[in-house]
């Protein structure tokens, strides 16, 4: 007997819990990588990869958490409250705890980061408006976005280095032109916000994963069959469009720029994977959304351990992320004391965006970055399973902030 769309509406979606914890696990890659002193990204496909591979967790993660708002809905009214209030306590996180945990250090008039968190946040804030609108409007809005923002890549770049800290410089930086412009600063004595994740895109890649959530409320052959057709029109696009160097990308991939000339080059394979991510653009999001959506049905069906494991991680995914920064931080300063003898200052410096390079000498091999990876994931793996089974088990409502 197939199901019905409100059983389905409200029951736990098994493919959203394992990809919310493969993007935990993918994202501490990239984390260890900023401790590790490992540049991001590289001509070597060792290093292309330690960098390429967690590009897939903020696209996931945001549109997910639009989808999970929508099945939210399903089952308690109060779906504005709740995302006014969690973003509001994400980006206060992001610029307090979060903060802390990734400089170690208390000079927080010097250095603030916009990232991730901070742009769920805001994004959960505007979504408290927008879900009061119907869901194909919601759809449109998220699309249009998604799809049209790359038309102002040509006026963005001209005008990205001549923005100031005037009040139409600091809504372009918090909107769209962030990592490419100089941080905001409040006067000369800070604070200084580097905006790492603008609002745009990301804004569209919620909504349109709000209205997605219409589709996983399906019975399961209707939604499987989406999936596949939504997620396989993604991944064609994104090779036509990036085959012919069509729309969607800044730069090409076939060839180098002027500026690039003389310089290392990456291989043909990585350099048509090197899709922009600040802010991320139309290919970009068609690269990693395409195959995310495309491997739902199957993740529905995914059984044993590692699928375990990722649905553990997935049910609990904030909770993951404010453990294993710190984790990761502590995990380097022990490192380093090994390694080096004394601890080297660095790893308190204004990371992950306000650092110098790291010390000579300081860098670790892949090799040891990954076992601190793996050391990390199966440490916070019962961490987040005693939290879990907590959270089930008390039903509390601050619990869904964490």
């Amino acid at each position: 007997m197939p199901e019905s769309t409100s059983q389905t509406s409200v029951r736990r979606v098994a493919s959203i819990d394992i990809i919310r914890g493969a993007v935990m696990v993918l994202m501490a890659i990239d984390h260890v990588r900023v401790f590790a002193g490992v540049p991001a990204g590289g001509t070597t496909y060792g290093l292309f990869f330690t960098r390429w591979v967690p590009h897939f967790c903020a696209p996931a993660f945001i549109f997910l958490a639009g989808t999970s708002a929508f099945l939210y809905a399903q089952k308690k009214p109060d779906l504005s409250r709740f995302l006014f209030t969690r973003g509001l306590w994400l980006i206060f996180l992001e610029l307090t705890v979060i903060r802390l945990s990734w400089t170690f250090n208390f000079d927080f008039r010097q250095y603030e980061m916009a990232g991730v968190i901070w742009v769920i946040g805001v994004s959960m804030i505007m979504m408290a408006a927008l879900v009061k609108l119907p869901l194909r409007v919601i759809a449109a809005f998220g699309i249009i976005i998604i799809f049209g923002h790359n038309l102002l890549t040509g006026y963005v770049g001209g005008i990205a280095g001549g923005l100031t800290n005037d009040f139409r410089s600091i809504l372009w930086k918090l909107f769209y032109v962030g990592f490419f412009a100089p941080p905001i600063e409040a006067g000369p004595d800070g604070p200084r916000l580097v905006v790492l994740y603008t609002i745009i895109p990301w804004i569209g890649v919620m909504a349109a994963g709000y209205a997605f959530g219409a589709i996983m409320a399906k019975p399961a052959t209707q939604r499987d069959r989406a999936c596949l057709t939504i997620g396989l029109a993604a991944i064609a696009l994104f090779l036509v469009l990036r085959g012919f160097n069509l729309y969607g990308e800044p730069s090409q991939w076939s060839a180098p720029t002027a500026s690039e000339i003389g310089r290392p080059q990456l291989p043909a394979l990585l350099s048509f994977l090197n899709t922009a991510k600040y802010p991320a653009s139309l290919q970009f999001l068609l690269m990693t959304l395409g195959p995310t959506i495309a491997l739902m049905p199957l993740l529905e069906k995914a059984k044993g351990p590692l699928a375990r494991w990722m649905t553990v991680f997935g049910r609990v995914p904030f909770f993951f992320y404010v453990l294993h920064i710190p984790l990761i931080h502590v995990a380097a300063i022990i490192i380093s004391q090994v390694r080096m003898g004394p601890v080297v200052p660095w790893l308190f410096a204004n990371h992950p965006m306000g650092s110098p390079r790291p010390p000579a000498g300081y860098a670790w091999s892949l090799g040891l970055l990954y076992l601190v990876w793996l050391a990390v994931v199966v440490m916070l793996y019962f961490a987040c399973r005693w939290y879990a089974d907590m959270k089930a088990r008390s039903g509390k409502a601050w619990m869904a902030y964490l």
